[in-house]
């Protein structure tokens, strides 16, 4: 058996353990293997990170069919820095939901695992078609954790959730079906190249795109995140902003890279579209009333500090230190955002509600709170000494190596974009920790360690990003070398005697 065959077991495992833990009533044993599963996935993806470092991009075939026939798993680098950051997200969020007696729910456990079954596999797939399945394989258990508690409201926003997913989980079948009857293929590798100019391919992949952005909640498709998410538990919606998101991202990098060949034409739409997200994120969440809803519409923001990467990978250099600057800032932004919504659940455990006006003079009353959130809040912001100065830094000096008018306007969007949630932050500060002391609670009344400590390890995360700039941006490079590397990925993926591949020349009728 080669090395290769380790990767079914990033979804092979949490997939098994999580039918274990549906049929076990012990709860310790749930909780344990909450945490474990995660954490196991953590330690492979490591290996496989410095594997791949080692010996390049390594891929298997489930039943060990011919290349371009069958169930394709692939991993580089890049894939690989991705399952590491979200079984970090996993893991902290895992650790809340039982600090806060989350688990005590029959299955919440299970559900957590068929999520990161979802993830690894997505992370993972060669293969359109099954990037699919592995994203309704996320959503399944994400309906169910979002409507846990079974109050009106959640319940409501549960609904949102699955009719905005389902109606993105259509368009993104259709887009892949459409694919398949123009191109004759869904894999990854197979379809190399393919929407560079060909006017069919292209449509069908930007159906693909389209719903791919909305589960990234991009505009004009991103309303339906910051109500539903904040909805849901502190748990879930940690889990939910360091994994459903952050898959989505992934593939857009992976498709842009591979299928659209970067190809330059799209770099205006693609500026347009992210700066006005950025705006929106920016700005909205000075309207909301709950420090979950304000953090809702940071994640809005973040993504098009991501995404906005895209129209600048011009060749050569310029494409390797762009593709870098947006990865440092997915990584930062899946920690950052983790940590303040795991802290802001921190306080809703404690004081019963997460609502602005009822909380203010928890500076005096938990300094250690206030100071986790004073951290991400610095970091989500971009001051140091916290991860979000180094993402937003490398964002700022990718654009800023355009020098024309896309370097001017995503760097003036990028500081007024910052000012807006540099002033949603201040408002939460303002009127959640400053203030006068509540008189509702008892003095004794605190935020428990048990509560605070997954969004302060989390923080420590960012600080040590902040410390460790250098080797993470090496990191970085490396895993942007390695989706940059299309002839490694193909090979790996299809083999040297593949069948059932398109021939693309045959495609050139439909480029223009």
């Amino acid at each position: 058996m080669t090395v290769d065959a380790i990767l079914p077991v990033f979804v092979a495992l949490p997939l098994i353990v999580a039918a274990v833990t549906a049929l076990n009533p012990a709860k310790k044993l749930n909780d344990a293997l909450a945490l474990l599963i995660p954490a196991i996935n953590l330690g492979l993806g490591v290996w496989l990170y410095t594997y791949t470092a080692s010996h390049g991009t390594i891929a298997h075939v489930i039943g060990l069919y011919q290349g371009g026939v069958g169930i394709s798993f692939a991993a580089d680098q890049f894939s690989a820095v991705m399952i590491v950051t979200t079984m970090i997200v996993a893991l902290t969020a895992n650790w809340f939901a039982i600090a806060a007696g989350e688990t005590q729910a029959r299955f919440y456990t299970p559900l957590t695992l068929v999520l990161i079954t979802g993830v690894s596999g997505a992370l993972l797939t060669a293969d359109l078609f099954n990037f699919f399945v592995m994203i309704e394989v996320m959503l399944l258990p994400s309906y169910g954790l979002i409507a846990m508690t079974g109050t009106r409201n959640r319940l409501r926003s549960a609904r949102s959730f699955v009719l905005v997913n389902l109606a993105a989980s259509t368009l993104l079948v259709m887009g892949v079906g459409y694919l398949y009857g123009i191109a004759g293929a869904v894999n990854i590798a197979a379809l190399r190249g393919a929407a560079a100019g060909n006017g069919p391919v292209t449509v069908a992949m930007g159906l693909v795109i389209i719903a791919i952005a909305a589960k990234a909640g991009v505009f004009p498709v991103h309303t339906w995140l910051p109500r539903t998410y904040p909805a849901s538990s502190a748990a879930v919606m940690g889990l939910f902003s360091g994994l459903h998101t952050k898959v989505a991202v992934y593939m857009l990098f992976r498709i842009w890279v591979v299928i659209f060949d970067m190809d330059p034409r799209w770099n205006t739409l693609i500026i347009v579209i992210m700066v006005i997200s950025m705006l929106i994120g920016g700005f909205a969440g000075l309207g909301e009333y709950t420090i979950r809803r304000v953090l809702a519409y940071q994640m809005v923001n973040g993504m098009p500090f991501i995404l906005i990467m895209l129209a600048f990978t011009n060749a050569g250099a310029d494409a390797r230190y762009a593709l870098a600057a947006g990865l440092i800032y997915t990584l930062h932004h899946m920690i950052t955002v983790g940590a303040l919504v795991l802290n802001s659940g921190a306080i809703e455990e404690t004081y019963g509600t997460g609502t602005i006006a009822r909380l203010s003079g928890l500076a005096r009353r938990d300094p250690f709170t206030a100071t986790v959130f004073a951290a991400g809040a610095f970091s989500i912001v971009g001051f140091p000494p916290f991860s979000g100065l180094f993402g937003k830094v490398t964002i700022v000096m990718a654009a800023a190596s355009a020098d024309d008018w896309r370097a001017w306007v995503v760097i003036a969007t990028i500081i007024v974009a910052s000012f807006g949630a540099l002033l949603s932050m201040m408002r939460v500060w303002r009127e959640v920790f400053w203030g006068r002391p509540m008189q509702q609670y008892p003095e004794a009344l605190n935020v428990r360690w048990k509560f605070l400590l997954p969004s302060l390890a989390l923080m420590v995360c960012s600080l040590l990003m902040f410390i460790f700039a250098g080797q993470m941006w090496d990191v970085s490079t490396s895993a942007v070398d390695s989706l940059l590397d299309v002839d490694a990925y193909t090979t790996a993926v299809l083999g040297t005697d593949p069948i059932g591949i398109p021939d693309l020349d045959s495609l050139q009728g439909g480029r223009n």
